[in-house]
């Protein structure tokens, strides 16, 4: 049975752990001045915010993804959106329609796959931005690659620039990625399925339905 390999760096039952990312706080403090509005796009970037300055709370939320809503409301702040899209484009068209009097402060990794600043600056909304962290590689030798037709679980762009820079890709890999925006990032080669959900549990689920699959024929 071909192997199960998450690059998450949150390791889950029935893979192999492969965490291909770390976190670093690069701000020491926030910048509220001028905002009435926080939006957050990872529950990472909500991690940050708590441990540089718990005011944050103080702030209605933006929410992108189920699971970055989560964090928000365990850590006691509250989401006053959350959209059923989070693809670059699609989603900035969601902030204008709701939020075009709102002073929005993006709290955000220092790379981001889509620049929501720009595109909504087109549509007449300032977008403050403030980088609170950053995301960097974890450097694995030859010997931990995943073996040939290993399922890979590809959670973010990053875990795919950072699996790439560690072992490049084998033909063999069948990939699961939890959304559209992250699939783009793949070899053009991959053969690439995308969870029904952007959700690693449905990650998980849609790498289980490939083994069924597989081991059926």
């Amino acid at each position: 049975m071909a192997p199960i390999y998450l690059l998450s760096p949150v390791a889950k039952e029935g893979t192999h752990a492969l965490p291909m990312i770390r976190f670093e706080t690069v701000a020491k403090q926030i910048d509220f001045s001028g905002c009435d509005t926080l939006m957050f796009t990872s529950k990472q970037a909500v991690k940050s915010a708590e441990s540089i300055d718990r005011a944050w709370k103080n702030y209605p939320c933006i929410a992108i993804g189920a699971a970055t809503k989560k964090q928000i409301e365990s850590l006691g702040g509250e989401v006053i959106f959350h959209p059923d899209s989070f693809y670059g484009e699609t989603l900035a068209k969601e902030i204008v329609r709701f939020f075009s009097e709102r002073k929005i402060l993006y709290l955000r990794p220092r790379e981001v796959s889509f620049d929501s600043k720009a595109f909504l600056a087109k549509e007449g909304v300032v977008l403050q931005e403030q980088v609170i962290y950053e995301t960097l590689c974890m450097e694995y030798t030859q010997e931990s690659k995943p073996p040939k037709d290993a399922i890979i679980i590809f959670t973010s762009p990053s875990t795919i620039h950072c699996f790439l820079k560690n072992f490049g890709w084998e033909e063999s890999y069948r990939s699961v990625v939890i959304g559209h925006a992250t699939k783009a990032h793949l070899p053009p080669n991959a053969r690439v399925f995308v969870a029904d959900e952007p959700l690693i549990d449905a990650c998980i689920e849609k790498a289980r339905e490939i083994l069924l699959s597989s081991n059926s024929k």
